[in-house]
């Protein structure tokens, strides 16, 4: 059954007549009168309520805002064999989605159930996804204003509750990390722990025993027996972060473990049953990691059964201001600055910006604006995006993607901007020095 309506009239032929005509659609039960309904309360609570006003004894407008008071998001369809405009009204303002009168259209009356319905679960869906994002880390939520986010989180919501594995891909600084969160919050094993490792930032010589485990004496330095994160995420979420940039080999054993849900520890003569979802993330191309051989496409199959893709920043600039808001306020008040807002000039830059940092360079530019501005607003000079040029780096025109050549052009300025000092051009755009070093070789930039 796709939900719940509970029926509150006290003709027992149209009772009967109604509960026809709905149950191959929804799990129906019935309420003679008022005190029916009071017993009701007691159960579960319906996706839908159809509500006469003439209940012999009890008046159904009167009883309507109870019905609000104790199942506050169900919606209530009134029914009357005398309505008026004024009662109709009435109903409206005590709660009633709609008021139908008799006798009573039967496909009038199912098309106002479906999308009473419809607009439960669309209700329910939203009220998960706020205590999801309440229980996520972090002090600021994310903003999915976005048509292309909002299609993201529509997935997110669908695909959440499975067990399924989930590989999201995006570049750099587009929040795979914040939806790798949202879909353990949302997840059943929601009580569990989410494991969080980026594999680009591990010794080769220890990824495995970190994902594995190992056992005393399986390695120098092994003087104790480990728990791998396998262990640790036992019924909760392990979050595999750049996996295209873990070793070959590893790769073959983390696909095996994949396959038989077992793990074996370093040095360990014994496998163990693991229970915790994956969720992987790449901000390559999935098809060009395979291609260059950075990740193994029998892998790729096998995590991938559901992809996230996340638009970069500059294709869901509807985002930017909503995001830059949500960091002022939270930085203004770590640092005890009554700041306002964004000057129109700020507004400017802020927008037309590209970011190829995407949403962690937007932060980073906010605190660092929130720090150094000096009136009661973020002013375009107290930003350090800017479009000057300066000498020294060299630009060679190749054939790339729009997207490409939108994300090389910002590095070459950023570059520019900080006389070729890579660590500080890092810094600014929000992304890690050895990623900054591999689009620099990528795209054929001379310092």
């Amino acid at each position: 059954m796709n939900g719940k309506v509970l029926i509150v009239d006290d003709d027992n032929d149209l009772r009967a007549l109604l509960a026809e005509v709905l149950e191959d659609h929804y799990l129906v039960t019935q309420a003679e009168n008022g005190a029916a309904l009071q017993k009701a309360f007691g159960q579960e609570q319906p996706d839908v309520v159809l509500l006469d006003v003439k209940l012999g004894d009890a008046d159904g407008l009167d009883l309507l805002p109870q019905i609000k008071k104790r199942w506050p998001e169900t919606e209530v369809i009134v029914l009357s064999g005398h309505g008026t405009m004024t009662m109709a009204v009435e109903a409206g303002k005590r709660g009633a989605r709609t008021f139908l009168t008799k006798p009573i259209e039967m496909q009038k009356l199912l098309a106002d159930v479906n999308a009473a319905f419809e607009l439960r679960q669309q209700s329910q869906e939203n009220s998960t996804l706020r205590r999801a994002l309440e229980t996520m880390s972090g002090t600021v939520s994310p903003v999915f204003g976005s048509a292309a986010m909002q299609d993201v989180v529509r997935t997110v919501e669908r695909i959440a509750p499975s067990d399924v594995t989930v590989l999201i891909t995006g570049e750099s600084g587009t929040g795979k990390e914040v939806i790798s969160d949202l879909l353990h919050a949302m997840s059943r094993r929601s009580k569990g722990r989410i494991i969080k490792i980026n594999c680009a930032a591990l010794p080769r010589e220890l990824i495995e025993s970190e994902l594995f485990g190992s056992v005393k004496g399986a390695f120098t330095g092994a003087h104790t027996d480990r728990d791998g994160l396998f262990r640790q995420a036992e019924d909760g979420t392990l979050f595999l972060d750049e996996i295209s940039e873990m070793p070959i080999d590893t790769q073959a054993k983390l696909l095996r473990v994949l396959q038989d849900q077992e793990v074996r520890p370093v040095g360990g003569k014994t496998s163990y049953k693991t229970n915790c979802r994956l969720i992987a993330a790449t901000n390559r191309k999935p098809e060009d990691a395979i291609k260059d051989g950075k990740l193994r496409e029998d892998l790729f199959f096998r995590i991938s059964a559901i992809s996230v893709h996340l638009p970069p920043l500059r294709e869901r600039r509807e985002d930017i201001m909503p995001l830059c808001n949500a960091f002022l306020k939270r930085f203004a008040a770590q640092a005890n600055r009554p700041l306002t807002g964004f000057s129109p000039s700020a507004v400017e830059r802020l927008t037309n910006f590209d970011w190829p940092g995407n949403v962690r360079q937007l932060q980073n530019e906010v605190q660092r604006a929130v720090l150094l501005c000096e009136g009661n607003s973020v002013d375009g000079s107290d930003l350090s995006i800017t479009t000057a040029k300066s000498p020294g780096i060299e630009s060679q025109d190749t054939n790339f993607t729009l997207l490409e050549g939108v994300e090389r052009n910002a590095i070459v300025q950023m570059l520019k901007e900080t006389g070729g000092n890579k660590l500080e051009a890092a810094k600014r755009l929000g992304i890690g020095r050895q990623t900054l070093y591999n689009k620099i070789k990528a795209y054929g930039i001379e310092v």
